[in-house]
């Protein structure tokens, strides 16, 4: 039976969790994820966790956050003035926004705090600093090379 290696297409249906349980996405209800597996398409920890799996199998992982999202940076965490804003913005703590970094490189940001002259914005990942779990099960490897066997 094949078995998933790098540079493999494959299909998987996941559901990944906090390590307290709680869901942070699934493919339920949606198409599988398909990606190459090794070519950087998912998180370290995903591509790794695939690796060596049968179609058909089904595998929990448990991903460090080095693995995956990496570690929080507080550099990423922002003090920005509130007139850099349009002034009929209605800022909410929590509230996500797309901004742009001196490079021109668009990037999401979460509003964290909001002071009385300043808007305090955090452009790490969302799951930068967690330990992840995925329930996975591979549904297909697409058009993986055959295995060859010369006598």
């Amino acid at each position: 039976m094949q078995k998933v290696k790098s540079g493999d297409k494959v299909k998987v249906h996941y559901h990944g969790k906090l390590t307290n349980g709680e869901t942070f996405d699934s493919s339920t209800d949606r198409e599988p994820l398909e990606f190459e597996v090794g070519k950087g398409m998912v998180i370290k920890g995903f591509d790794d966790g695939v690796t060596g799996m049968s179609v058909g199998e089904k595998r929990t992982i448990n991903i460090p956050y080095n693995d995956a999202y990496g570690p929080r940076n507080p550099e990423m965490v922002v003090d920005m003035p509130k007139d850099r804003f349009p002034k009929n913005m209605e800022l909410e703590v929590g509230m996500p926004l797309m901004m742009s970094d001196n490079s021109g490189q668009n990037l999401e940001v979460m509003v964290m705090q909001i002071k009385d002259d300043s808007v305090v914005l955090d452009a790490n990942h969302p799951l930068a600093g967690q330990d992840l779990i995925f329930d996975i099960e591979l549904i297909e490897i697409v058009g993986g090379s055959p295995l060859i066997i010369i006598p």
